[in-house]
């Protein structure tokens, strides 16, 4: 008997086990599991070249022949997303339908829990965003990957990925605040020195 009950993203499994646990009453022994799921949000690529959706995820439960993939996408300006690909029981089933037709190619490996596809020739028309699904029964996916695909053109690769660049722009911010909050400090000193009139013989002891 199982039981789906939901947590953040993610789907927990329940499993009851008729099975009475040593030193207990009750007859039921309970195993929570859950399947998590780690795409990129955002990747560049060039057009013309091959592109490789990284997809990997975590299972409590182990791989076997009823684990499957699935991939979709919703292109750009589109309000549902498309399957275009599936994979199970050592088996792809890449969609034969336009825009992908003969251009998606399997890359993962489900024992290293790695559920990658590649798509060749990229286009700017494959824009979108794509979304991983990863079942693993009892575990199932509540929330799939989802990647942010940029196609651009070619040798207008971004010099660092978004994230990094955010990443980078928020340490300055923080580094610039700090300094101004230590000029500050220093400046509230110095001013608070100089309109300072006390005891000199007491100011000597103390130091000031």
């Amino acid at each position: 008997m199982h039981i789906f009950i939901l947590r953040g993203d993610q789907q927990l499994s329940i499993r009851l086990l008729e099975r009475p646990t040593r030193g207990s009453n009750n007859p039921y022994i309970i195993i929570v599991s859950a399947v998590d799921v780690k795409t990129p949000e955002e990747l560049f690529v060039e057009n013309g070249t091959e592109a490789r959706l990284p997809c990997t995820f975590s299972s409590s439960e182990v791989i076997s022949c009823a684990t499957s993939v699935s991939w979709s996408v919703q292109p750009e300006g589109a309000t549902t997303p498309i399957s275009f690909f599936y994979y199970s029981q050592g088996n792809a089933f890449p969609g034969k339908e336009a825009p992908f037709k003969n251009r998606i190619s399997w890359a993962g490996d489900l024992n290293k829990k790695d559920a990658s596809v590649t798509i060749a020739n990229v286009q700017f028309r494959d824009n979108g965003t794509y979304f991983c699904d990863v079942k693993n029964p009892p575990d199932i996916v509540v929330k799939p990957g989802e990647i942010r695909l940029r196609v651009v053109q070619r040798d207008n690769l971004p010099a660092f990925p978004t994230g990094m660049v955010v990443a980078i722009a928020i340490g300055v911010t923080l580094v610039v605040l700090l300094l101004v909050a230590v000029i500050v400090c220093v400046v509230r000193k110095k001013n608070s020195k100089k309109h300072y009139s006390g005891d000199p013989d007491i100011d000597a002891r103390l130091g000031m």
